[in-house]
Order: C-alpha cells, then structure tokens, then sequence
C-alpha cells in the first residue's frame, strides 16, 4: 500500500511539474504578443499580460462598436446602469458585457487596491464619502476600461492578434 501511494504521489508531481512548465511557456508567449502589439498596456500598475490580452482579445473581435471609450467600458460590462425607484435614483453594476474583460478588470482594480497608493487614496476618500464598496469598485473598473482604451486605440487603431 505505500509503494502504490509513493508511486502515485511521485506520477502526480511529475505531472505538476509539466503542467507548471507549460504554463511558463504559455506565460513566456502571451508576454512577448502583447510586447508586440501592445507594449504599453504592460506600463500602468496591475495590467499584467494575461489582462492585457484578454482585453486586447476583447477590442479586436469588435472594432466596429469601439468608438468611444464608453462604447469599449459598456462591452467590458463596466458601465454603469441606472435604475430607479419612486424618488430613488440610483446606479448597479453592469451584468452584461464580455464577463471574460470584466474579470480583467476585476483583477487590474483589485490588484491596484493591493499595491497602489493612489487607488489605495481614492478607496479611502470614496468611503468617507460614503460611498459603498460595489460602488467604488464600479468607479475603479470604469477608470481601467477608460485607461486600457486610451493606452491602445490611439496606437494607429486596434491591434489584431
């Protein structure tokens, strides 16, 4: 029974070993296509590669509808919805969107949250405004999708991956 455990345990390292090189590799390619096409979405703080080209992946399937950087936040799903009840006006979160962008910016704001003292700053000058934390994260995600669009639409257009 414990040279079966053993040699499972040694087949499962072995695979995780290969699969954590694999994922390197991956790493390694998606960091040189976006140092191709989009080298400066690689610059702000929180924008690593698999953000930078899933946003990017975003932007190229729909160049028709990317006019405006509210037309590329409401494809990402970050624009704000309004709704309203009685004398209550009020926005939500956007369920709607690429969910693939969203999580990228998800990742950009919560990593920034993380490690950026300006974001850090805002977050704590919002709250004591009272707003809640949905609504600051909304904020956030609004402020990266604007960020990303400008860092890329005006490098001679979309580029295709």
């Amino acid at each position: 029974m414990a040279q079966a455990t053993h040699i499972t345990l040694s087949l499962l390292a072995q695979r995780i070993e290969q699969l954590t090189a694999q994922i390197d590799e991956l790493n390694k390619r998606l960091t040189r296509l976006v140092e191709r096409h989009a080298p400066q979405l690689l610059v702000p703080v929180g924008i690593g590669p698999d953000s930078a080209v899933t946003l990017l992946i975003t932007m190229g399937d729909n160049p028709e509808r990317l006019n405006t950087e509210a037309s590329f936040a409401a494809l990402c799903g970050v624009s704000p919805v309004e709704y309203s009840s009685g004398r209550r006006s009020s926005r939500r979160l956007n369920r709607g969107g690429d969910r693939q962008a969203n999580a990228a910016l998800h990742r950009i704001v919560f990593t920034r949250l993380r490690h950026d003292p300006r974001t850090q700053a805002y977050y704590e000058r919002r709250t004591q405004q009272g707003k809640t934390r949905r609504e600051i994260i909304r904020c956030l995600k609004r402020y990266a999708a604007r960020e990303v669009f400008n860092l890329v639409r005006p490098a001679s257009g979309i580029p295709s991956l």
